[in-house]
Parts: C-alpha cells; structure tokens; sequence
C-alpha cells in the first residue's frame, strides 16, 4: 500500500498544474510570489497549490468519514491531515522557523478528529510553511548538516518538506475516491467539460 501511495504522489505532483475551474484556481505560477524570488519562489509556490488542493479536499470530506481508514494499521482521513500539519509546523524548524508557541506536537495527528479542527489547523499549518519560506534568506539555502546519516542543505531540506505533502496529498486523494469524494479540482474540470459541451451542442 506505501508503494501505491508514493506513486500516487508522485503523479499529484505531475496534476498540480492542471487547469481547474477559475472561480476556485489559485494560481501563483501567473500570479507570483510577490517579494519572494529565485527557488524559494518556486518552493513557495508548490506549497501553496498543494496547500489549496488540500485545503479543498478537507473541506470536501464529510465529517462522519474522518475516521475512516483503509486498514486498521494506517492512518485515518483526519490523522493524515494531521500528520501534515505536524509535518509543516516541525520540518521549517530545519530552515529557521520554530512553531508557535503552545503547539504539542507529540501525537499531534491523533489530537482530534473534529473537521472543523482539523481543516483550521491544516490552513494555519500552510500559512506556518508559507511564512517560514518567505522569511528564510537565500543565504541559508545551501548550510548543510546531518541527515539520514548522510548530509543535506537547506535547499534540500525545502524539497524534502514539498515531496512529502505531495506523497500525503495523493495519499488522500486515494482515501478520498475509496470513500465516494470526487476531488473538487476533478469536480471543477468535469463542470467546465460540461459547460464547453453545452456550448458546441447550442451552436449546432
């Protein structure tokens, strides 16, 4: 099952520039990352699309399937929304970020299972993320320390923390068609499929 959500992240990633419907589209590819240049731009933009299609599908799941799980050994819908949390709020520490204070990251995903919560806490998460790459100095992109038992850079560190939002994301897109949830991106698509048949059958 890891190897099928690695992969489906994987092929998020190669989706997230999919066009989508305009009214719901953010679009920092077009719009920019005002004062924020170079890779971390292009870091921070990854990040705030995967924060948005997240975002999104939170708010699509019902809260009665936050619970929901495939299997009694993984994560529920709401602990992987989460452990990405914790991920955001602990990874930018690398980078110069600390949490705010009064957050306890220990059993963070299992700290509630409450939507309203968990899709509050997912959105200030992001915004975390998207302060701590806005705030942090091209200088620093390259300092390198430990890692895994090898060495990384910060650079690295930034790449790391986007590869595994995208692994969960698609993790959740998974969880989110197993239990009925098209996700609102493929929504947006299909109604404009929809729209631009509508539109050629009216001109016949």
């Amino acid at each position: 099952m890891k190897q099928f959500f690695t992969a489906f992240g994987l092929f998020t990633i190669v989706a997230l520039v999919a066009a989508t419907h305009a009214a719901a589209q953010i679009n920092p590819y077009k719009e920019g990352t005002p004062g924020v240049t170079g890779y971390r731009s292009e870091v921070l933009s990854e990040v705030i699309v995967q924060s948005d299609k997240l975002t999104r599908l939170a708010e699509a799941i019902p809260a009665d399937k936050y619970t929901w799980r495939p299997a009694p050994d993984v994560r529920s819908v709401s602990e992987v929304f989460l452990h990405i949390a914790a991920a955001n709020y602990n990874l930018y520490k690398l980078v110069g970020s600390a949490p705010p204070a009064g957050i306890d990251l220990k059993n963070f995903d299992k700290s509630t299972t409450d939507k309203a919560k968990v899709v509050a806490t997912l959105k200030d998460s992001y915004a975390h993320a998207q302060q701590a790459i806005t705030a942090m100095p091209d200088a620093n992109l390259e300092k390198s320390f430990d890692w895994f038992g090898g060495k990384n850079s910060q650079r690295g560190i930034l790449l790391f923390i986007v590869r595994h939002g995208a692994e969960h994301l698609g993790q959740q897109i998974a969880y989110a068609r197993m239990i009925g949830v098209v996700p609102p991106w493929t929504e947006d698509g299909q109604r404009e499929e929809r729209e631009e048949q509508k539109k050629s059958a009216d001109k016949k």
